[in-house]
Formats: structure tokens, C-alpha cells, sequence
């Protein structure tokens, strides 16, 4: 029954939805990020190569800020070791 209302607004939202699928696809698959601000205005920049790489860079360093800190929080140090530890890293 194709003038049944409830087909039909099944039909639209599966329309909406599939297209909002393809969209997101396509913006991950060209490196297009979309940011939202607190006023929820949208605006879209893609990722250049060096700002990939940058990030990676940036999130290798924090992830081993974090085992390191996971690591001095699980071992049994004295109190002089954590106080090195933690100001070797601010070092870093």
C-alpha cells in the first residue's frame, strides 16, 4: 500500500537516514571534519596531511604520558621515587 501514511513516513526517515549514512562516508573517506560550536553553528575544514601528522605524533606522546603515569601509580614506590617520576615527565 504505497499511500498508507505510516509507509510513507517509514520511506522518509529511511531516505533521511541513508542519506546522512552517505554523507558521513564520504566526509571520513575525503578527511572532512565538522566542528560545532556551543551556538551550534557548523563549520567543515579538512585534515591536510602534516595536521594528521601532527595529531598521531601528539597522541603517541599521550599515550605514553599515560603509561607511565599508569606505571607509577601501580607500583609500589617510596613517596622520593614518585616525586622524581612525576618531575622527570613535567621535564618532558
Amino acid at each position: 500500500m504505497i499511500g498508507d501514511p505510516f509507509t510513507m513516513v517509514v520511506a522518509i526517515v529511511l531516505i533521511v537516514t541513508i542519506g546522512r549514512v552517505a554523507s558521513s562516508k564520504y566526509k571520513a573517506r575525503h578527511g572532512i571534519i565538522e566542528d560545532e560550536d556551543m551556538l551550534g553553528n557548523k563549520t567543515q575544514r579538512q585534515i591536510g596531511n602534516g595536521d594528521t601528522q601532527a595529531m598521531q605524533h601528539e597522541i603517541h606522546e599521550l599515550k605514553e604520558r599515560i603509561k607511565v603515569l599508569e606505571r607509577i601509580a601501580t607500583d609500589n614506590n617510596s613517596a622520593n621515587d614518585v616525586s622524581r617520576q612525576i618531575e622527570a615527565l613535567r621535564d618532558n
